[in-house]
């Protein structure tokens, strides 16, 4: 007859003295000369084994090494000292993999670690954080998709810069033509907003900017959404609201792993609309009378974002960025010529921008202008031009970094550890 096997996680809730099979690693284990405590984990959580000296299964118990993979059935039993309160004691233990020397000790170095990310990626830690990003990644197409977006795939080679030349990453095409991998998907996604008035994408983006700062990745993941007859307040409303409906998702599926993580929950909950709004005028008086040097026109960087957003406990829209510091696209304030309609979600505790959006230039004259006062040649961007030709609408859209608000809801300190495998400028191994 054949036993079921349990997720550790639902052996909690089974009968004391019932007899229980489940399978995982082995995460921890200690010996003593008449028995040995074996941590067992899987996917949904970790349980404490014992198995006595005068278990046939002993021998076996002993030579499991660390992160060997096994199949156990025991008896649930009480034990205050134990994770959650219960335990198995073994009546047979199977090893199905061994492992030998797991070169992983709680002295492993962060550079060791990056180096077996493969192999780290088994930690308890990271774990919770793939739970979270699951849920955040899940919950954002939830929310596009309950209110009328559809989705759509972006080519990820592209022939013209949406943010900027110094930021691409050259491939070599056929015929020996020189393509490059995509920054962004949002002048695809502005072609389709004439079918479809409303779309989103998921997607990789690829930058090649030379940052070593904690929230910069050269691979990253980008939620974009783009929206026909909007304008910079509608798509305010539309970041407020989604950001809200992901963390409320966060909180409803992954409390434990937000604990485990050392998370304060309660930063989340206050988590609520509206956010505050604030001009970039605002923010640049506010940082000149905490002692930072930073002049009108100068764009926010990591370390000013820092010092900003760490005052306030939900996130903050700044918008009416100078022309300067914001990419040709962005439409020209019509009542200030030196600011545009664009606007960036800060999130609070100092983790600075998570997403970056506005209104369009709908106009073709006005976008060949704009285009040409950037020092950019519009026939690298005719096709993107041509779409102001036929029916132009008012538009608006923006983009999400996706590892940015993983690293903001989990509280952790860098942005590789959101990810199974970061790509940063000095690594891309594994």
């Amino acid at each position: 007859m054949l036993i079921r096997i349990y997720k550790i996680s639902e052996i909690f809730s089974r009968e004391v003295g019932e007899k229980i099979a489940t399978r995982g690693w082995i995460y921890r284990k200690r010996e003593f000369s008449n028995k040995i405590f074996i941590i067992i984990r899987d996917s949904t959580d970790v349980i404490q084994c014992v198995i006595e000296k005068n278990n046939g299964y002993f021998d076996e118990a002993k030579k499991a090494g660390i992160e060997s993979s096994i199949i156990v059935e025991g008896i649930v039993r009480e034990d205050p000292r134990a994770p959650k309160g219960k335990e198995l004691h073994l009546l047979s233990l199977k090893v199905i993999g061994d492992s030998v020397d797991f070169p992983i000790t709680k002295y492993a170095s962060r550079e060791f670690l990056l180096d077996i990310r493969h192999l780290a990626i088994r930690s308890r830690r990271l774990t919770a954080i793939f739970k979270i990003r699951d849920t955040v990644f899940r919950s954002v197409h939830e929310y596009f998709r309950s209110n009328g977006y559809y989705e759509v795939q972006c080519p990820m080679f592209i022939t013209a810069a949406v943010e900027g030349g110094a930021t691409l990453f050259p491939v070599e095409y056929f015929n020996n033509k020189k393509v490059y991998l995509t920054q962004s998907s949002q002048f695809y996604l502005e072609a389709l907003i004439y079918s479809l008035e409303k779309v989103y994408t998921i997607a990789p983006s690829f930058r090649a900017e030379k940052s070593r700062t904690r929230r910069h990745l050269t691979e990253f993941w980008h939620a974009e959404a783009e929206l026909a007859w909007s304008g910079i307040k509608d798509i305010m409303v539309v970041e407020e609201n989604l950001i809200t409906y992901v963390i409320q998702k966060v909180l409803e599926n992954n409390i434990e792993e937000l604990k485990f993580l050392g998370r304060k929950i309660s930063k989340l909950e206050d988590v609520k609309p509206p956010f505050y709004r604030m001009t970039y005028d605002e923010v640049i008086e506010w940082l000149n009378r905490k002692g930072i040097d930073i002049k009108w026109g100068e764009d926010l960087g990591a370390d000013e974002e820092r010092i900003f957003t760490s005052n306030f406990d939900k996130p903050i829209f700044v918008y009416g960025y100078p022309t300067s510091v914001k990419a040709f696209y962005h439409k020209n304030d019509p009542n200030n010529d030196k600011i545009t309609l664009s606007t960036d979600l800060l999130a609070p505790e100092g983790y600075g921008e998570i997403i970056g959006g506005g209104e369009r230039i709908e106009s073709e004259q006005e976008l060949i202008n704009k285009i040409i006062s950037f020092g950019l040649d519009p026939n690298d961007y005719k096709w993107y031009i041509d779409l102001r030709k036929y029916g132009s609408v008012p538009h608006a859209g923006f983009g999400l970094g996706m590892d940015r608000l993983v690293m903001w809801i989990t509280g952790v300190e860098s942005i590789i550890d959101t990810l199974p495998f970061p790509r940063t400028i000095r690594r891309v191994f594994p």
